[in-house]
């Protein structure tokens, strides 16, 4: 069964919005004098990015039939073992699941600079596996 083009084009209109916020915010943005609605509001956006990319992954392991991780952040590697992201990619987006993780259930608890570096750091990784993603699409 193929995937499924709409399901997955809302969740990159989810991540592209969402990435859209941080990097408007990113260069001013401190993490340590923010104030409670401004660091909320990152967290939102970085916990929605993770999740889209988590469910277009989900959606594609579940339409090709590839066999399921145990949890999300084996769905990147699975993608990468059947050639549809780049190996060290996914190895980062499931640091970027469990960070994902950490944010619901410790919500309150994120440190500061691990914050800005998701910042920094994922949304370069969230760009290419988009693009990976899409060059999927057009070959399925």
């Amino acid at each position: 069964m193929k995937a499924d083009e709409e399901t997955i084009r809302q969740r990159m209109e989810i991540i592209a919005e969402n990435k859209e916020y941080i990097e408007s915010v990113r260069e001013s943005f401190d993490p340590e004098k923010a104030d409670f609605e401004s660091l909320q509001a990152v967290k939102h956006c970085l916990f929605e990015i993770a999740e889209a990319c988590i469910d277009i992954s989900s959606h594609i392991i579940a339409s090709e039939g590839f066999e399921r991780p145990d949890d999300y952040s084996g769905l990147f590697p699975v993608l990468a073992e059947n050639e549809i992201l780049d190996e060290e990619l996914a190895q980062r987006l499931a640091e970027m699941a469990r960070f994902r993780n950490f944010l619901i259930h410790r919500y309150g608890e994120v440190e500061g600079q691990r914050l800005k570096r998701f910042m920094e750091d994922d949304l370069e990784d969230v760009s290419v596996f988009t693009e990976q993603v899409y060059d999927y699409l057009e070959t399925s």
